[in-house]
């Protein structure tokens, strides 16, 4: 492992990536900790709490909502907007058919998901103005108009981070930028262990119980995002000239979890929403709408295992259409052994896509809201590396990887995986 670390480093191109990113993401752990200016961080800390949503939140901001630093909102406008795009691009004519033009199309849905993300910053930020009221140092409309301000631009500056670490660097930008807003907040976590262990509220046979438990749920989500369906393929052979062409045998590779890790944070940032919403107003019915919603609580526990499914559906039928690949493999030549090429085919492909996207997506939802039953077991209060921060760990580790060693094989090199 060690040494196939050591010959990526040494490929210029390859190694220029992986600095470039290691960069950004420093310029991102700095920026945690610049505060906004005009507020109490110690009083937002009293208000968000061990246990409640925005302490949830912050595990995916890096700590940076606990410090009410630039950056405090994270990514997850930005997700938002990307969300309704994608399924504005299923009602808008306009949209789909920029969708199919290519690289230009793409370019133009990409700018209007960036105004959005300013958009719903923006509201977020006046919203989460008003819920930190009590920690302005000197409540006046300058000073909201300047806080606004202040988060709407670090998630622009966040935004536009994340797309430069894709650009330029190794794995998704966005995704990696979450990856290491919660692998900061890991030693906070193990220290909040030790202190359980010293107050005796758990003891050692608890910890090794979840430390078991972790290693086991870590296999089984790298098990299910590197399992696959193979449909073989067979090219009939035809004649171009005087060469013969085709004839070999082939598979689709499709994958149990297509989607990945992009369903947990989609759900995350939904339920994150109306939740956060309600606990800008102290209206009665909109307290006890917080309740139902809050970080934990059942109702939230049932919306998000659905929400998590209907995502894992979602961003599957986008990634892979079964009609475009049977028509493709029929111009090609080549057809599934025992069905017609075309509508046949597609049929079939549909149908073996929807059966592995149910255990796919059934999986993710579960892993997302097991948390609440690992506490219940070992009796480990607030499980700090829940499912959720759990799946997205593992699922960026193993895409960024994936680009890694697809630089290595490229350049002949051996990779990380054997």
């Amino acid at each position: 492992m060690l040494a196939t670390v050591l010959r990526a480093l040494k490929i210029s191109d390859l190694r220029s990536r992986i600095l470039f990113t290691l960069a950004m993401i420093g310029v991102f752990r700095v920026g945690v900790h610049v505060p906004v200016p005009g507020v109490d961080t110690e009083i937002v800390q009293q208000m968000i709490g061990h246990g409640t949503l925005f302490s949830f939140l912050d595990v995916f901001a890096g700590g940076a909502l606990a410090v009410f630093s630039i950056f405090a909102m994270g990514i997850i406008p930005y997700i938002n907007a990307s969300i309704i795009m994608q399924l504005l691009t299923i009602v808008v004519p306009k949209f789909e058919e920029w969708r199919k033009e290519g690289q230009e199309g793409r370019r133009k849905l990409t700018q209007i998901t960036r105004y959005g993300t300013v958009v719903l910053a923006a509201i977020q930020a006046f919203g989460l103005s008003y819920a930190v009221r009590p920690a302005i140092i000197d409540p006046n409309p300058l000073s909201y108009a300047i806080i606004i301000i202040t988060l709407t631009a670090g998630t622009a500056f966040l935004m536009w981070l994340g797309e430069h670490i894709t650009e330029h660097g190794i794995g998704n930008g966005i995704s990696l930028l979450i990856f290491a807003g919660i692998v900061s907040r890991l030693p906070l976590g193990v220290q909040r262990m030790f202190t359980f262990i010293a107050a005796d509220v758990i003891n050692i046979l608890n910890l090794l119980a979840l430390i078991v438990i972790g290693l086991v749920v870590i296999a089984a989500v790298v098990w299910i995002q590197e399992g696959q369906r193979r449909i073989p393929v067979q090219y009939a052979k035809r004649v171009v000239g005087r060469r013969l062409y085709g004839g070999q045998s082939t598979f689709i590779p499709m994958k149990v979890n297509t989607a990945g890790v992009i369903p947990v944070i989609f759900a995350v940032s939904v339920l994150a929403f109306p939740a956060t919403v309600a606990q800008f107003w102290q209206h009665p019915l909109a307290q006890r709408f917080g309740e139902m919603f809050g970080y934990q609580t059942a109702t939230y526990v049932i919306i998000q295992f659905l929400l998590i499914i209907f995502f894992t559906y979602f961003y599957t039928s986008i990634q892979f259409n079964p009609a475009d690949v049977a028509n493709n493999m029929k111009k090609a030549g080549g057809f599934i052994p025992g069905l017609r090429p075309g509508r046949p085919t597609a049929a079939y492909l549909q149908k073996v896509l929807m059966r592995i996207t149910l255990v796919g997506s059934i999986f993710l939802a579960t892993v997302a809201i097991m948390p609440n039953f690992i506490m219940t077991l070992t009796g480990i209060p607030n499980v700090y590396l829940g499912g959720t921060a759990l799946l997205i760990v593992v699922g960026v580790a193993l895409e960024t990887m994936k680009q890694i060693e697809a630089h290595l094989v490229m350049r002949h090199y051996q990779g990380f995986i054997r």
